[in-house]
């Protein structure tokens, strides 16, 4: 112990020691700049959906799919032409009501009278594929649809650009949706989400999720 306060009180080893601390505090405040700039980028750049089934059963989870099946069809008819999020966003909160009357009906129609509430607005979401690409974990605009008590399991997907269908369970994204995401990012961003071949990337896309992990990137706008 005597022996290691004699190295450390070198000068030499103590200026190693404070430029080596200097530049984990610089290295950490720039991946974490760089983690919450992209981030913030892959929010901005998609509308996403949640549904809430009124609980577990196996009946009002297949309930939920049918909602969300449903919805997602008249979703993609009205932005079948959008370009950006906010074209869809605004889209979407002129015909709010319409999408609620869409759940209620596809509800009453299987023999439900459970109440529908729709919020749009910025939610929490954990990492998700979709097909070949992956969101990260974070605060996400969307349109919430809960049924009933919503105490099920929830069902997240993309409304914009559309990534997922009814039959999601090809696990194929449209080449035309990953087309509108890269108009909406940066090359670096849209790699980040759908290369995972890369080692860099997949590092990177750990990064985000580090920093979102220890609660530094999930304030809400």
């Amino acid at each position: 112990m005597k022996e290691f306060l004699n190295i450390i009180k070198n000068p030499k080893v103590k200026m190693v020691i404070i430029l080596s601390f200097l530049l984990f505090i610089y290295t950490s405040i720039c991946a974490f700049s760089y983690a919450n700039n992209v981030l913030s980028d892959i929010e901005n750049s998609v509308l996403r959906l949640h549904v809430l089934a009124n609980s577990d059963s196996k009946e009002d989870q297949e309930l939920k799919l049918l909602v969300r099946d449903n919805l997602l069809d008249y979703m993609n008819k009205l932005c079948s032409s959008c370009k950006t999020k906010s074209e869809a966003i605004e889209i979407v909160k002129q015909n709010k009501e319409q999408f609620k009357q869409i759940a209620i009906d596809t509800i009453r129609n299987a023999g439900y009278s459970y109440d529908v509430t729709i919020n749009i607005g910025n939610f929490e979401f954990p990492t998700k594929n979709y097909g070949d690409i992956s969101l990260p974990a974070g605060y996400y605009d969307a349109l919430r649809v809960e049924i009933g008590e919503a105490k099920g399991q929830n069902w997240w997907c993309v409304m914009f650009p559309p990534l997922c269908f009814v039959d999601i369970s090809s696990g194929i994204v449209p080449d035309e949706s990953k087309e509108v995401l890269k108009e909406n990012m940066s090359e670096e961003e849209f790699a980040l989400i759908s290369d995972d071949s890369d080692s860099q990337i997949q590092f990177k896309f750990k990064l985000l999720e580090f920093f979102n992990d220890v609660g530094l990137l999930t304030a809400k706008k």
